[in-house]
């Protein structure tokens, strides 16, 4: 799901120079057919929680991958898949080990939890010759948080893990008109567009409570992604009297579709890398409200590509969104400049570029 999702444009950039190996999970799901034919892929299950015998497997399964091929570089990304990479590639000594974070599971959380996984990332950042970070605000978050030492994190570009595919992600009226007829929603009623995992820490249940409280009533709220901690009728009960204005759509492998259809993204997570959700709307021209914190901090300039408001205060968040859907010459001009700076600054070909350069000069 992340190669798909992430790595299409970057691993095919890098075909054009190196023999690149793709390591993923081989039971879920299957790889996209963009990527490029000389691409070599091996499978090897790695799970998503901590599970001791399989992960113990998983880690011999990679130490003799990497012993058997000899790599110059290893690149990991998502946490369990990179400590068990970081780890494998250390005892191989493999010469570059590079992890990417995109995000961190115990900035939200306190006590043990907190101690134990910050102390797994910090491990993981000892055991890499250099760290990617997709955005400035989280690299000074784990300077600030000595997981990561100065110098040893950087960031590709302006940020995210790899930009905005410009082709895919661009305004269709006709798609617009289709799934508005599908929901029965008038084309001048307003639309906000939440996209992504339906949890807690994804501020869902903030923005239930938002949408709730709105006066305008002339709105509807569409969730697209998957339910992940079974919180749909949490959402429902905030939300039972209007019942006809919010839209459970589930997961899309077309979520620029659902985009096109909106006119503002609501992205209220307590903890994100970078937010790149927020970039792939600005290029359909839908600008977001997002939470102030970091990783969004940079998707979003705040008052001109979108608006912030303060973390899990959810009046703020309905502060913002009757505001936008009160001035409509506020909403047309966050839309524009959140468009222009996508094209700009978080092209998914310009971010490939800073990738096979950022190679190059460590090979």
């Amino acid at each position: 799901m992340t190669a798909n999702a992430f790595l299409i444009t970057p691993i095919n950039k890098l075909c054009e120079e190196y023999d690149v190996y793709l390591i993923v999970n081989g039971d879920t799901g299957e790889l996209s057919s963009e990527f490029d034919e000389s691409l070599s892929v091996i499978l090897v299950r790695i799970e998503r929680k901590i599970m001791i015998l399989r992960d113990l497997q998983a880690l011999y399964k990679l130490i003799r991958i990497f012993k058997s091929h000899d790599f110059d570089l290893i690149q990991s990304v998502t946490p369990k898949a990179g400590l068990l990479a970081m780890i494998a590639a250390y005892v191989c000594r493999v010469k570059n080990r590079i992890h990417i974070f995109t995000g961190q599971v115990w900035a939200t959380k306190t006590g043990y939890s907190r101690r134990v996984f910050k102390q797994i990332d910090s491990f993981l950042a000892s055991l890499a010759t250099e760290i990617l970070v997709d955005s400035e605000s989280q690299k000074n978050f784990l300077v600030n948080e000595k997981v990561v030492p100065v110098g040893k994190a950087h960031v590709l570009g302006n940020g995210s893990i790899s930009g905005v595919n410009l082709e895919r992600f661009k305004f269709d009226i006709t798609i617009r008109e289709n799934i508005r007829e599908q929901l029965s929603i008038k084309e001048e009623d307003n639309v906000f567009l939440f996209l992504g995992r339906l949890n807690r820490d994804k501020g869902v249940l903030d923005l239930a409570s938002a949408f709730a409280a709105m006066e305008n009533k002339d709105s509807h709220l569409l969730f697209v992604g998957p339910d992940e901690e079974g919180i749909r009728t949490e959402i429902e009960q905030i939300l039972v009297n209007y019942t006809d204005k919010v839209h459970f759509i589930g997961f899309s492998t077309k979520p620029e579709h659902y985009m096109s259809s909106a006119d503002i993204l609501c992205l209220p997570s307590y903890r994100e890398g970078f937010g790149s959700v927020v970039v792939e709307a600005a290029a359909v021209g839908i600008p977001t409200i997002g939470s102030r914190i970091y990783g969004i901090e940079d998707a979003i300039v705040d008052e001109s590509t979108g608006l912030l408001f303060e973390v899990k205060n959810w009046q703020a968040l309905q502060a913002c969104m009757e505001r936008i859907v009160l001035d409509k010459v506020l909403l047309n001009k966050l839309g524009s400049n959140a468009k222009k700076r996508a094209e700009k600054m978080f092209s998914n070909q310009f971010l490939a570029g800073e990738w096979l350069s950022y190679y190059k000069a460590r090979l």
